[in-house]
């Protein structure tokens, strides 16, 4: 399994390889990381900046699909994926900060799986799900929580910008299975569950969503938050733990 990690080194961005601590280059095969890559020469890690490791075309996030996560709220299990979308301008950095817009009241973190897509996906089937899958990565899908009580529906609450963080790299050829994740609030883990808690598994939901929707490479389906939601505040800082793939971690300071 690669680590593949977008950085820039004060130009255009590029892809790097991390393996066994070393930075390398990766060189696309068929002019675009999705379609495969070969390694090149080694990068000074200290040299570059990490960015998110996708800007998605979509990113499509799923509601309450946790067990552990719908009895923490008392609800009965959904029937079929809830889904929502989160808009691409609020992809943010790893290291970035998460900034809290004036007047929204609480915001809350929640630490998630997200699955990469690495080809064009329409009406795929459960069982060819892994087919389309370049990688696995983190996300926190940062939620404005009074104003996801007040829509009813989540787009506003979830889609101001910087409310996306995402990485810090993709795990590419990871395999299937449960996962460990975890939300660390300045030190202490508030979120400690793992993805044989999902309601509707990775599979299910790329077979779900592609039925509505044609996903495109580097698009992103992020796969729900398991217990252990809470807020945030100017000063905090949140990482994200997903067992095989790293830790995402940025700031939160209030919007001026």
């Amino acid at each position: 399994m690669d680590h593949l990690y977008r950085v820039s080194q004060g130009g255009d961005p590029f892809y790097t390889v991390e393996r066994h601590g070393e930075f390398r280059r990766a060189l696309p095969t068929h002019g675009v990381i999705f379609g495969g890559y070969s390694t090149g020469d080694p990068v000074r890690r200290e040299s570059v900046k990490i960015l998110a490791p996708v800007r998605p075309s979509k990113f499509v996030c799923i509601g309450l699909n946790y067990r552990d996560h719908a009895q923490e709220l008392g609800k009965t299990l959904p029937e079929e994926p809830m889904l929502f979308i989160k808009p691409s301008t609020a992809v943010l950095d790893p290291g970035e900060p998460i900034l809290i817009p004036p007047g929204v009241g609480r915001v809350d973190y929640e630490g998630e799986l997200a699955i990469v897509i690495g080809r064009r996906a329409k009406r795929v089937a459960a069982r060819d799900a892994w087919s389309c899958i370049f990688g696995l990565t983190c996300v926190n899908d940062v939620t404005a929580r009074e104003l996801q009580t007040k829509d009813v529906q989540y787009t506003r609450a979830k889609g101001f910008d910087t409310f996306a963080p995402i990485g810090p790299c993709i795990a590419v050829g990871a395999e299937p299975g449960p996962r460990g994740v975890e939300t660390w609030l300045n030190g202490s883990r508030r979120q400690h569950s793992s993805t044989a808690q999902l309601i509707f598994s990775v599979e299910k939901l790329v077979e779900f969503i592609t039925f509505v929707m044609t996903l495109e490479a580097g698009d992103v389906i992020s796969t729900g938050t398991p217990s252990g939601i809470g807020p945030v505040v100017h000063g905090d800082t949140v990482t994200i733990k997903v067992e095989g793939i790293g830790e995402l971690t940025n700031p939160v300071r209030n919007e001026q």
